[in-house]
C-alpha cells in the first residue's frame, strides 16, 4: 500500500475518533503534534528545546528527552498527538483517554494507542496517552 493510501486511511480514522470523543465522552480536543521534522526528532531524541532569548531571539536550552526514537511516524504523517479536555480542563489520565484508544485500535488493526504500547491494558512501561498511531505497512 502506497504512504498516501496509509495516510487517508490515518485521517478517516483520526477523523473518527474526534468524533466518537465528542460524542460519546464530551471530551474536547486539541491537536498536539501532528507533523514533526527531522529537526524536531532530533531535539527530542538528544533532550532539547528552542526556547525565546539569546542574541537571535531563540536559543537551545537542555530539556527532558521527548523520544526514545530517531524514526518517528509523525515524520510520516502516520501519528498524531492530541490534548484532552474536559469541562475545560486539561488531562492526559490513563484511565479517562483508555476508552478513546480502545476505540482507536477498534478501528482498524494498524492502529496503535501510546497509552498501551504493551498491550496489555494497564498503565506501565512507556506511556504515552495523548500519542495515536498507524503502524506502516
Amino acid at each position: 500500500m502506497k504512504l498516501s493510501e496509509q495516510q487517508r486511511k490515518f485521517t478517516y480514522d483520526v477523523a473518527c475518533l474526534i468524533h466518537y470523543a465528542y460524542d460519546f465522552y464530551g471530551i474536547e480536543m486539541t491537536f498536539g503534534e501532528a507533523h514533526r521534522t527531522n529537526s524536531q526528532m532530533l531535539l527530542n531524541y538528544s533532550g532539547y528545546k528552542v526556547v525565546k532569548g539569546g542574541v537571535l531571539g531563540i536559543k537551545l536550552v537542555k530539556h527532558r528527552r521527548l523520544s526514545k526514537t530517531l524514526r518517528s511516524l509523525h515524520a510520516d504523517r502516520l501519528a498524531i498527538d492530541f490534548n484532552f479536555f474536559i469541562g475545560g480542563r486539561l488531562t492526559y489520565a490513563f484511565d479517562t483517554i483508555k476508552p478513546l484508544g480502545d476505540y482507536w485500535e477498534s478501528l482498524d488493526p494498524l492502529n496503535t494507542w501510546g497509552g498501551d504500547f504493551n498491550k496489555n491494558d494497564i498503565e506501565d512501561g512507556f506511556i504515552d496517552t495523548p500519542h495515536f498511531q498507524r503502524d506502516k505497512i
